[in-house]
C-alpha cells in the first residue's frame, strides 16, 4: 500500500507550524511514500516552500480557493493508493501512518470496504492548558476529537478532515471535496466554516453503498489551538458557523444523513455533559457550571446558525450565490 501525505497551507504566518508538521511526517515509523504540500493562492509561500523542501512535491492549488480545492489538488497530484491529510498546524505521532495502514487492512490482506479512516486529534493549547469552562463535548470547534466519538476502532459516519486518510481512487470517483462547503480566506477573515469532510464522507457512502469510514484512535496527532481560539467569543462564532455549514451539508446530501450524528450527539451526549458539569459543581468544581452553560450556549448557537443558513438557502432557492459566511 503506497501512502501519500498531503498538507494544505495558505499563509507564511504558520511557517513554524508547517515545519513542525513536515518534520512529524518525516519521523514516521511507517515512512510516507511521498509528501505533497499544496499552497492556496500564495506565490511567495509557494516559492519559499519549494526552496526549503526540495524532496517534497510542492504545488499551487489548481482548483477553487480554499481547503476543499487544496485537498482536491493534493489528491490529483498524489500517486499513492491512499492519501493521508494532515493539518498545517498539527503534528503527527510517529505511529500515525502505521495506524492508518493497519485500519485499512485485514489480517490476510487489504479490506477494500474501508475507504476512509479518521484518527484521534488531541488539542495542543497555546495557553498551556484547557480553559476550565471549555466542554470536551465541543472539542470539534477547535478541530479535535470530542467526547461522544468512540474510544476504540469502530465504523463512523464521517471522519475529521485534518487527520484522515482515504483511498485515492474513491476521492475522484465521487467528485472530490465540494468547494462550496468549508473554509476559504479571500483577502479578509471569514467565518470559521467547516464540514467539507462531513459532506464528502456522506456523499461517498451514499454513492458507494457498503463503503466504511473507520475511526482509528491509534492514529494520533496533536492540533495546535491558538489563544484566540480558546475564548468564549470564538467558541460561539465557531458554533454558529458550524450551523451554517450543516445547512449546506443537509442541502447536498439530505437532512436525514446530514444530521443523523448531530441529532444523536444533541440528544444523548450533550445532556449527559450538562449533568456532568452540574455534578462537578456540586462536588466543589465551580467551573462545572460554566461547562454546562457552554454546552447549552453551544447547542443554541449551532441550532441558530443552522436555522439561519437553511432560511437563506430557501430564499435563494438553492441557487449559487454568495457564500453564507459572507452574508449578514
Amino acid at each position: 500500500m503506497k501512502i501519500s501525505v498531503v498538507i494544505c497551507v495558505y499563509t507564511e504566518d504558520r511557517w513554524d507550524d508547517i515545519a513542525a508538521a513536515v518534520r512529524s511526517v518525516r519521523e514516521q515509523r511507517r515512512r510516507a511514500d511521498e509528501l505533497v504540500i499544496v499552497v492556496d493562492y500564495n506565490p511567495d509561500l509557494h516559492l519559499r516552500l519549494k526552496r526549503e523542501y526540495t524532496d517534497a512535491i510542492v504545488v499551487e492549488n489548481s482548483h477553487e480557493r480554499g481547503l476543499s480545492g487544496g485537498k482536491n489538488t493534493g489528491t490529483a497530484t498524489a500517486s499513492g493508493d491512499v492519501v493521508a491529510f494532515l493539518d498545517d498546524d498539527a503534528v503527527a505521532g510517529e505511529g500515525w501512518l502505521e495506524a492508518f495502514e493497519r485500519a485499512m487492512s485485514e489480517e490476510h490482506g487489504a479490506n477494500p470496504a474501508v475507504v476512509g479512516v479518521g484518527g484521534l486529534t488531541e488539542p495542543l493549547w497555546d495557553t498551556g492548558a484547557r480553559p476550565r469552562w471549555f466542554p470536551e463535548e465541543f472539542d470539534w470547534t477547535i478541530g479535535c476529537t470530542y467526547r461522544g466519538l468512540p474510544a476504540e476502532r469502530k465504523p463512523i459516519r464521517n471522519v475529521m478532515g485534518g487527520n484522515a486518510a482515504f483511498r485515492r481512487e474513491v476521492v475522484g470517483g465521487v467528485g472530490g471535496f465540494h468547494s462550496g462547503i468549508g473554509r476559504s480566506v479571500q483577502g479578509r477573515k471569514s467565518r470559521p466554516l467547516g464540514c467539507e469532510e462531513t459532506e464528502f464522507c456522506i456523499r461517498l457512502t451514499q454513492r458507494r453503498p457498503g463503503s466504511i469510514m473507520m475511526f482509528e484512535p491509534a492514529a494520533v496527532i496533536g492540533h495546535r489551538v491558538p489563544a484566540a481560539r480558546s475564548t468564549f467569543r470564538y467558541f460561539r462564532s465557531r458554533c454558529y458557523a458550524e450551523g451554517l455549514s450543516k445547512a449546506l451539508v443537509a442541502r447536498s446530501v439530505g437532512a436525514g444523513d446530514g444530521l443523523s450524528s448531530e441529532r444523536a450527539h444533541a440528544v444523548k451526549t450533550l445532556p449527559a455533559g450538562v449533568l456532568r458539569g452540574v455534578g462537578a459543581a456540586l462536588r466543589g468544581d465551580a467551573a462545572g457550571l460554566a461547562r454546562a452553560g457552554a454546552i447549552v450556549v453551544g447547542l443554541a448557537w449551532t441550532t441558530w446558525g443552522y436555522a439561519v443558513g437553511s432560511a437563506r438557502l430557501r430564499l435563494r432557492g438553492g441557487r449559487a450565490g454568495r457564500p453564507l459566511d459572507h452574508e449578514r
